[in-house]
């Protein structure tokens, strides 16, 4: 695939950033995430591929946009699709960090279409490849990642959602002495986290959005860093919803490796910040009709990793200046 593609993704990031970012701080995630979507979907029509969205909204009677099986783009490159128009739709409404408008992107079949269902998972930077495995205790995971990255346990951080159904990793990494720090909504952002050096994330464990988990498997095997994972559904309905994507009871307890949930080398991975959070500073204001934007954009092929700055004049952008008008009563 063209190594262009990665730049348009960003301008897609960036688009669904920019029209959200709207509704910052207002206590409206819906209209945020309706936003997003709504910009996500407008600046697909210019991008240079002919996409399909096996991650996305829902089904087309759950959702007008980003269905799962809605065709995108503009050109004849068949790929897959996945987005989150807006990982944390109760972040931006409260003006919480971590909110964040991604995208991941490879060849034919190469995401993993998982169901709507919750999704076991432990993900790692490149120091800790090859070294989890989802069916072995917590202690021995984070003890041998540890060992590899030449730490003392003591000075380990894993990062977990903050949910009572991960009560028992949390007490066996404290009785090991290991730090832990909590997130409340976010899986993608928390995930990433592990992969760039200046976070203080070693591990993540839990289990959380199993499309989410998609997505971020792609961007951790552009950085190098590894994943494994587990189809959990928590209650009768999650199951059906497997058997109606045609997943066997088999193929639901499967243990998932991150060459199952994203495979092959042509991937790509895009996000920009909405709320500033971990590795990506949010939308600002630059005073009328500018804003700016950070975003990073990943290419599995080359494994280049890029952070976008940019200046945004909202005049001169069609598809910002009509979403701008459309809520300037805000």
């Amino acid at each position: 695939m063209d190594r262009n593609l990665a730049l348009e993704l960003v301008r897609v990031t960036e688009t669904a950033a920019l029209a959200s970012a709207a509704f910052m701080g207002r206590g409206d995630k819906n209209g945020a995430d309706g936003a997003a979507v709504e910009g996500m979907r407008k600046a697909f029509e210019s991008v240079n591929v002919k996409g399909e969205v096996v991650i996305g909204e829902g089904e087309l009677d759950e959702a007008p946009m980003l269905y799962i099986g809605e065709k995108v783009g503009c050109g004849e490159i068949e790929v897959d699709i996945a987005v989150d128009p807006l990982d944390g739709t109760s972040l931006i409404a409260k003006s919480l960090p971590n909110a964040i408008a991604v995208i991941a992107m490879g060849a034919k079949n190469s995401l993993l279409k998982a169901p709507d269902t919750y999704m076991e998972k432990i993900m790692v930077g490149p120091k800790g490849k090859g070294l989890i495995d989802i069916d072995d205790s917590v202690t021995n995971n984070i003890t041998r990642v540890a060992k590899a990255m030449n730490k003392r346990l003591k000075d380990m951080t894993i990062i977990v959602q903050d949910r009572k159904r991960h009560d028992d990793i949390v007490k066996e990494a404290r009785d090991l002495g290991v730090r832990i720090k909590f997130f409340d909504v976010g899986d993608i952002a928390a995930g990433l986290a592990t992969c760039f050096n200046d976070s203080d994330v070693d591990m993540l464990f839990g289990i959380g959005g199993g499309p989410e988990g998609v997505i971020a498997a792609a961007a951790l095997k552009c950085m190098g860093g590894d994943m494994q994972a587990r189809i959990h559904p928590l209650s009768e309905e999650e199951y059906q919803r497997c058997y109606e994507m045609n997943f066997t009871k088999e193929e639901i307890s499967k243990k998932l490796t991150l060459e199952d949930l994203a495979k092959g080398e042509e991937l790509f991975f895009a996000a920009t910040g909405v709320t500033s959070g971990e590795f990506l500073k949010g939308v600002t204001y630059k005073g009328e009709d500018m804003m700016q934007t950070q975003s990073v954009v990943m290419r599995n092929k080359t494994k280049t990793v890029r952070f976008v700055d940019a200046i945004h004049r909202l005049d001169k952008n069609d598809i910002i200046e009509e979403l701008m008008e459309k809520y300037k009563d805000l």
